[in-house]
């Protein structure tokens, strides 16, 4: 089964893609300050359903993505590590989105917020990308069945996402209370969160580790 520094990193690869400002990240806070906390716990729901369909493919493709043509797990490294490199961008760069002043929603019904919280990351560019290219970086062929290997990975990307998440959700009035009147603490965010990406991405460039034996 998967190694103990693969689950690490896809771990820390989960905590730095959902710490970064994102479609996901920028609704459910929105969604939690103007309908509430149980509001953006449903909106979590739908979301959550999200990555369960990523899940499912990933799983399927990832597998035969490796079975025929081994190359592909050369070009999967380079395209999630430029990725990695273009968000730690992302966090850093000059005027980047203020997560915690966000915009105004219109109160939607529970269906409604489910439905949007399940549309809204299956278009999520960041998590299409994690499953394509990122996930498939931390399996090992050697250590058995590829598929096995994608489920258990991004089982643990998915608990990582889904509960800092809901910490965001509980706590999105009070960080946007207290954020708000603090920029520096926002810099030093995006700073740290940069950092982390783009130490991954060099990580992922640097290693060796070939996808077939």
């Amino acid at each position: 089964m998967i190694s103990t520094a693969s689950a690490v990193g896809i771990a820390l690869v989960a905590l730095g893609l959902v710490l970064t400002p994102g479609p996901n990240m920028i609704y459910l806070v929105s969604r939690s300050i103007t309908q509430g906390r149980r509001a953006g716990l449903v909106s979590l729901v739908g979301v959550a359903i999200g990555f369960g369909v990523y899940l499912a493919a990933a799983t399927a493709g990832v597998a035969s993505v490796f079975a025929t043509v081994p190359v592909a797990y050369e070009v999967l490294k380079v395209a999630g590590a430029g990725y990695l490199l273009f968000l730690a961008w992302q966090a850093v760069r000059p005027g980047g989105t203020a997560v915690f002043a966000p915009k105004e929603l219109p109160v939607d019904t529970p269906r409604r917020l489910l439905v949007m919280g399940l549309v809204t990351n299956l278009l999520n560019p960041k998590i299409a990308v994690l499953y394509v290219a990122l996930l498939p970086q931390f399996v090992d062929p050697a250590r058995g069945s590829v598929a096995a290997q994608s489920l258990v990975l991004g089982s643990i990307q998915i608990a990582v996402a889904l509960t800092v998440n809901a910490l965001i959700v509980l706590s999105a009035g009070a960080l946007a209370a207290f954020l708000g009147g603090r920029p520096a603490w926002l810099r030093t965010q995006r700073w740290v969160m940069g950092g982390v990406l783009g130490a991954l991405a060099v990580r992922l460039l640097a290693d060796r580790t070939r996808a077939a034996p």
